[in-house]
C-alpha cells in the first residue's frame, strides 16, 4: 500500500536510495543536487542503511570510486550536476565501457559558461553518447519511479550499463509535490540483490577491469556496447510492466498526451512538459487538434517508436532544452527529425531552443509554438526549422 507525502525531487530521490539500501556511495556536492548525499549521509548515520558512504574530494574522485566499488561487486550509487559530471567526463566513459551498472542522480543544470545554476539539458545532453543509458522526468513522482526502476534495468544480463536518472534542476529538485511512496519491503523485494556474475573480489576467478585494449579487440568491444545499449530498450519496458503491478503506475519508453488525432505535435523533455500539456487542454478547447510526445528514455534513443506515434501529424515542434551549437539545433532535434527523415515520415518539422539557463516557460509560449505549427502546415513548408523560443529582443 503506497504511503502519500509531500517531497521535493531530491528528497524523493534520497528516499528512493534509502529503500534500495545500496552497498557503496560516492559522493561531492554541487548546486542543485547537494542535498541527495546530504539526505542520504543522515541515513547512514542514523543506521536506517547499511551503505558506505565515501565523502570525496571532487566529482571526478566520486565517479572513480563508484567504478571501483562496482568493479568489486557492490551495488553502487551516486548523484550530480552540471560542472560536476563534466568533471567526471573521463570516468562516464570509463564505467560505460567496463559495462558497470552505476545509478547516478543527474539534477539538470545549465553548463558553463557563462556560469548559470538553474535548468537546462546541457549536462546531460553533452554526456549523450557516454555509454550511459539516460531516463528524464517530469515531475517529484517520475523522478522517484525512475530512481527505483534504475537498478533492475542496469543491472540486466542483457544490459549491464550504467544508468542516469535526470530531473530538471530546481524546478522538481527542489520544489514540493503530493508523491506516492512505496513500502521498503515492496522496493528491496522489486530491486532485489545485487549478484554480478564477475567481479574483482570474487576468489573464485581471475579478471581485469578496464585493461588496455588492441586494435584487434577494440571495435568487436564497442559493437558489445552498442549491442547492450539497444537491448536495454526492451529491458526498461519489462521493468515497466513489474512496476506496474506493484505501484499501478504505467511507464513507457516515452508519454503521449492527446496525441492520438492530433495535427500539431511537440515533442519534449522534462518539466515543461507539464507546461505544454496545459497549454495542449487550452488549444484543445478552441478547436485545435494539439498533442505532446514527451521522451522518458533518451539513452537509447526510441527512434522507429516516436516516428511511428507521429506518422499522423501534419506538423512538428521538437523542443530542445541545450544548444548543440551545430548551428543546426539541438541535439534532440537532430535525434527527432533524423527519426522522420528515415521513417519517410510526411510531418513538417521545427526545432525549437527553450528554457536555457532556467529561463521561463510559459503556457503562452507553447501556444505560440503551436500556432507557429499550424501556419507551417498550412503553407506546406518550413522556412526556419532552427529557432529559438522565449528570447529577449
Amino acid at each position: 500500500m503506497g504511503k502519500r507525502d509531500r517531497l521535493s525531487g531530491n528528497e524523493a530521490v534520497a528516499i528512493a536510495m534509502r529503500q534500495i539500501d545500496p552497498d557503496v556511495m560516492p559522493a561531492f556536492p554541487i548546486t542543485p543536487s547537494t542535498e541527495i548525499p546530504q539526505y542520504f549521509s543522515s541515513f547512514v548515520a542514523n543506521g536506517q542503511v547499511g551503505t558506505e558512504f565515501i565523502p570525496v574530494e571532487s566529482e571526478h574522485s566520486a565517479m572513480s570510486a563508484a567504478i571501483g566499488a562496482e568493479a568489486a561487486g557492490a551495488r553502487t550509487l551516486t548523484a550530480t550536476s552540471s560542472c560536476g559530471m563534466a568533471l567526471m567526463w573521463e570516468e562516464l566513459y570509463v564505467a560505460a565501457s567496463n559495462r558497470l551498472p552505476i545509478a547516478l542522480a543527474l539534477v539538470n543544470r545549465a553548463l558553463s559558461g557563462p556560469i548559470n545554476i538553474n535548468c537546462d539539458h546541457s549536462d546531460s545532453m553533452g554526456a549523450r553518447d557516454a555509454g550511459w543509458i539516460q531516463i528524464y522526468a517530469e515531475n517529484n513522482q517520475e523522478v522517484y519511479d525512475n530512481f527505483i526502476q534504475a537498478f533492475p534495468i542496469a543491472e540486466h544480463a542483457d544490459v549491464r550499463l550504467p544508468i542516469m536518472v535526470c530531473q530538471d534542476g530546481f524546478i522538481t529538485s527542489h520544489a514540493v509535490e503530493n508523491i506516492e511512496l512505496l513500502e521498503d519491503a515492496e522496493v528491496k523485494a522489486f530491486v532485489g540483490e545485487y549478484e554480478p556474475e564477475h567481479y574483482l573480489l570474487n576468489d573464485k576467478e581471475r579478471m581485469a577491469v578496464g585493461p588496455y585494449s588492441v586494435t584487434d579487440y577494440y571495435m568487436e568491444a564497442k559493437k558489445q556496447h552498442a549491442q547492450a545499449m539497444a537491448n536495454a530498450k526492451q529491458v526498461v519496458l519489462d521493468v515497466a510492466k513489474r512496476f506496474a503491478k506493484i505501484s499501478g503506475r504505467e511507464y513507457g519508453l516515452f508519454e503521449t498526451y492527446r496525441l492520438e488525432d492530433a495535427d500539431y505535435a511537440i515533442v519534449i523533455i522534462g518539466s515543461a512538459a507539464g507546461t505544454a500539456k496545459d497549454a495542449v487542454d487550452d488549444l484543445r478547447e478552441k478547436g485545435v487538434k494539439a498533442g505532446i510526445l514527451k521522451i522518458r528514455l533518451f539513452r537509447p534513443f526510441p527512434a522507429e517508436e516516436i516516428a511511428q506515434a507521429l506518422a499522423h501529424v501534419k506538423a512538428v515542434a521538437v523542443m530542445d532544452r541545450a544548444e548543440s551549437l551545430s548551428s543546426q539545433g539541438g541535439p534532440l532535434g537532430a535525434e527527432v527529425m533524423a527519426a522522420l527523415y528515415c521513417a519517410r515520415s510526411q510531418a513538417l518539422a521545427v526545432n525549437y531552443i527553450y528554457g536555457l539557463g532556467g529561463r521561463d516557460v510559459r503556457v503562452e509560449h507553447i501556444e505560440d509554438v503551436y500556432a507557429q505549427l499550424e501556419k507551417i502546415a498550412a503553407a506546406g513548408e518550413v522556412q526556419d526549422a532552427y529557432r529559438y523560443l522565449g528570447l529577449r529582443e
